[in-house]
């Protein structure tokens, strides 16, 4: 199924879970902040939030500096 990933088109397989496309992004180990149409998902849900076909999903990196 396609998604849109940070405005881009992204394939997804049917099922997948925002913890399934974070490890498919390479992007499992990092402290990311994550939006789904919209709405916020927390840490403690992305194991259990399915995608769904043409869901806009943002994930924006937490960045260190000083």
């Amino acid at each position: 199924m396609e998604i849109l990933l940070n405005g881009q088109p992204c394939q997804a397989r049917d099922g997948a879970t925002l913890d399934d496309l974070l490890r498919e992004q390479g992007l499992a180990e990092r402290r990311v902040a994550i939006e789904v149409n919209g709405e916020i998902v927390p840490r403690g849900r992305r194991a259990e939030h399915v995608l769904l076909p043409a869901d806009r999903v943002e994930i924006v990196h937490a960045l260190g500096g000083g």
